[in-house]
């Protein structure tokens, strides 16, 4: 992974803002699995169709979602693929009753990463990852030995 450039994180900072709401990212969940109108949408989110139109509306303006019209009925679904990976990577690290879900082991070489930014950690990947994992004790790492 490269170090993301200032654009990039404001973007991505943006897109994370806009799943800050859960009704939000449950629709965009939701329009990841098929297309919907608005009408069914709205009953599995539990919120009224204006509001279920609102956030659907940002959400689409963001390049989330994606809608077509047939007739007086508007179906949205996601059809891009990184943010179907977004949500399945979000839904793959929080165990149903909301806790975090038990790191996957980790894989011995990663032969086609580089190392985003050097750091006492060893890179700012490890760094990000250690932080998860903070709350458990961690190994000495094999740099640290004299």
């Amino acid at each position: 992974m490269i170090e993301p450039t200032s654009p990039q994180l404001a973007t991505a900072a943006r897109t994370f803002g806009l799943l800050l709401a859960p009704v939000r990212l449950h629709l965009v969940a939701l329009a990841s699995c098929g297309e919907y109108d608005v009408g069914t949408l709205a009953a599995r989110v539990g919120v009224s169709v204006p509001t279920a139109s609102q956030h659907l509306a940002k959400l689409r303006l963001a390049g989330l979602v994606s809608a077509r019209r047939e007739g007086r009925r508007q179906f949205y679904t996601v059809d891009d693929p990184h943010v179907i990976a977004l949500v399945e990577q979000i839904f793959q690290h929080v165990a149903p009753d909301g806790s975090l879900a038990p790191d996957p082991p980790r894989q011995q070489s990663l032969p086609d990463r580089q190392p985003a930014v050097s750091g006492p950690g060893g890179s700012l990947v490890s760094d990000l990852a250690g932080h998860r994992s903070s709350r458990r004790q961690r190994a000495p790492s094999p740099q640290a030995a004299p």
